[in-house]
């Protein structure tokens, strides 16, 4: 309940937001402000059910809004250690997404491995 020149502290930004100072970034879909992927990772430990769309939003990491690369790695960790609560219709984006960005680069085979871990349509 402070205003805003009485913080002691930045809020935890992404990485190539560091050196901007004590501001928020507003993001473009929802109103949330952007924070740093460990940010995150340290809400969802201490909250199980904290939303996983945040966290895997690239821009949580990269200035680039379309380099899935980290995020899906860290999806496919995340759902090795039970967590479940993301929508399918996020992880189908999240899939397709990355294989694209691989499609791109050459690397056909590798989005083909990605599109197999697309989520099963009931």
């Amino acid at each position: 309940n402070t205003s805003e020149c009485e913080k002691y502290a930045c809020c935890p930004l992404p990485p190539y937001l560091e050196d901007s100072g004590c501001v928020i970034e507003e993001d473009d879909n929802g109103g949330r402000p952007l924070r740093d992927v460990c940010f995150h990772l340290l809400k969802l430990y201490s909250d199980r059910s904290y939303e996983l769309d945040q966290l895997l939003d690239p821009r949580s990491v990269t200035s680039d809004p379309l380099d899935f690369r980290l995020s899906w790695h860290l999806w496919e960790v995340l759902r090795a250690l039970n967590y479940s609560h993301l929508s399918q219709q996020s992880w189908g984006v999240l899939n397709t997404s990355y294989a694209a960005q691989l499609e791109s680069e050459g690397l056909w085979e590798w989005a083909v491995f990605v599109m197999l871990h697309e989520p099963d349509t009931p």
